[in-house]
């Protein structure tokens, strides 16, 4: 496994288990930007403030869990993708409503682009909608 791919690989599972950027920010630059078209993650323009919106997304979904489906490495480009399903029951309060007990399994996918060994720039695809009508959220 090359040193991106091993990067890649404990940048998702520290970010995909809420563990905030405290854990995530040694797998990227400081200033490492984010973008999505997910209407709920409008507002994030950084992977530090995504890694802050990951580790809330705990509070309603405490058991939450990530399914890596595909892990690709292009060096070429220094980028690597992941698709994965998020997995998770909404019985905690935090949520805009209190807890429904009602499950998701959410696809999305990141664009991790590499700078120097460490994570630039991540793009989340995600539809932000399925997964909240799925939670009874909408």
């Amino acid at each position: 496994m090359t040193e991106m791919a091993k990067t890649a690989e404990l940048f998702f599972d520290a970010c995909e288990t809420g563990q905030g950027w405290e854990k995530c920010q040694s797998y990227c630059h400081s200033d490492a930007t984010f973008a999505s078209q997910a209407a709920s993650l409008a507002a994030i323009d950084t992977v530090e403030a995504y890694a802050g919106w990951m580790s809330g997304l705990f509070g309603p979904i405490p058991a939450g869990q990530a399914e890596v489906m595909t892990f690709a490495v292009d060096e070429a480009r220094n980028k690597v993708v992941v698709f994965g399903v998020f997995h998770g029951t909404h019985t905690a309060d935090g949520g805009p409503v209190p807890p429904t007990g009602k499950t998701m399994a959410s696809d999305y996918a990141y664009d991790l682009i590499f700078e120097d060994g460490k994570i630039r720039h991540v793009t989340k695809i995600w539809n932000d909608v399925a997964a909240m009508q799925q939670l009874g959220w909408t």
